[in-house]
């Protein structure tokens, strides 16, 4: 056997301090919403803790310093910690000294155009209130408790709790993303004695994963339950105006059966509301099909390596993939077989180095009705010819 290296990229970490969060608290004023507020409390001696608690989270990861680069905010919104404690940071938004909620904002949506993996933001509900308006679901947070109201579930339980989230992530364990809501307070009313909790919406978070281990016996009949549940779940969230490309391997021939189409085990298949348009096609039919129409791919790993391109699918041409977009690619695989990798990233080999390139990172894999996990995709460097 070659020797084969796996080229990960490295883990994109966004990281937004609101460097007020909290300062309300310990001085009694119930919080630190308001453009005033902030500077009374340091008036009644209030110390920032915002950062410390940053400290706290981001030393965890220390161990994995070359293994993650943090996208952040210039001063104290992050920059200043994350360059303390020795990090590769990048800064992608320029703030004054005063920072705002804008300031926050406008730092979330950049980190998203950045490609960022997940975006860790040290503050209060106030915060992640900001975050969730700039967001919304499209890219996965997860809050370090920094504030004196922390009613929304995007926060960790400590700061250092956050720290391993990120560090399982960065280690290639397996972590649950779950849809948490995002509450918050009216401060006005609070100081009035009103507790007035309101819902604004909410973000997508990882979590310590949840999943029960496979019984050795009967672990067929296990994987069974758990397809079904994969296939019903695709299926209740198929658009009935986009094209569906259905790849090869088991996991999606369950969702071809669900929906009580006939399946080519080996090839790939076009479907549409639910309907068979075309069997067992190849690249160019693929191309010619899906060309100008909103179209989505739905893929599973194939083999004990963990390819989800390259292998047994190459009628998955680069240029389809491209058209198609990463966002719309469905990966759906059982926590089983995401397990048996033992941590190894899942593989692009798509025969154009610059596409398995934009595939690295992480992505959202389908594990279950409603059930996510975020999943490293790296890619292959140094293959011999023949083992391509």
């Amino acid at each position: 056997m070659a020797t084969q290296e796996l080229y990960l990229m490295q883990f994109k970490l966004g990281l937004i301090v609101n460097p007020v969060a909290g300062l309300g608290g310990s001085v009694a004023l119930k919080g630190s919403d308001g453009a005033d507020t902030a500077a009374k409390a340091m008036q009644l001696g209030a110390e920032p803790k915002a950062n410390l608690r940053t400290r706290a989270a981001l030393e965890v990861l220390l161990a994995h310093q070359d293994d993650l680069t943090i996208y952040t905010v210039n001063g104290e919104m992050g920059e200043q910690t994350a360059k303390q404690l020795g990090f590769q940071s990048h800064v992608i938004y320029q703030t004054n000294d005063i920072t705002t909620p804008d300031d926050t904002e406008q730092a979330a949506k950049l980190l998203v155009e950045q490609g960022v993996d997940l975006i860790l933001f040290a503050g209060g509900d106030g915060t992640a209130r900001n975050i969730c308006h700039a967001v919304g679901d499209s890219t996965p947070v997860l809050g370090i408790p920094a504030g004196c109201k922390i009613h929304s579930g995007v926060y960790a339980i400590t700061p250092k709790a956050a720290g391993r989230v990120v560090e399982m992530l960065v280690k290639g364990e397996l972590v649950s993303l779950g849809d948490a809501d995002v509450m918050d307070i009216d401060e006005e009313a609070f100081r009035e004695g009103t507790v007035k909790a309101k819902r604004y919406g909410e973000m997508q978070v990882p979590s310590e994963v949840r999943y029960v281990q496979a019984v050795k016996n009967g672990g067929k009949e296990t994987d069974e339950l758990v397809l079904a549940d994969i296939a019903a779940y695709v299926v209740s969230e198929m658009d009935e105006d986009c094209l569906y490309v259905m790849g090869s391997g088991s996991t999606v021939a369950a969702i071809m059966e669900e929906m009580g189409l006939e399946n080519t085990l080996l090839g790939v298949d076009l479907v549409a509301d639910q309907e068979l348009i075309a069997q067992d096609l190849t690249a160019q039919q693929l191309l010619e099909l899906t060309q100008g129409k909103e179209t989505k791919l739905v893929i599973t790993l194939i083999g004990g390596q963990g390819h989800i391109f390259g292998r047994g699918n190459q009628q998955l041409s680069p240029a389809l993939i491209r058209a198609i977009g990463r966002d719309n690619i469905i990966v759906v695989a059982t926590k089983t077989k995401l397990q048996a990798l033992n941590g190894r990233p899942l593989i692009a080999d798509t025969g154009d180095s610059e596409l398995d390139d934009e595939l690295s990172g992480y992505i959202r894999v389908t594990t279950g009705f409603n059930d996510h996990i975020m999943y490293a995709v790296g890619h292959q460097d140094g293959l011999h010819p023949e083992e391509k």
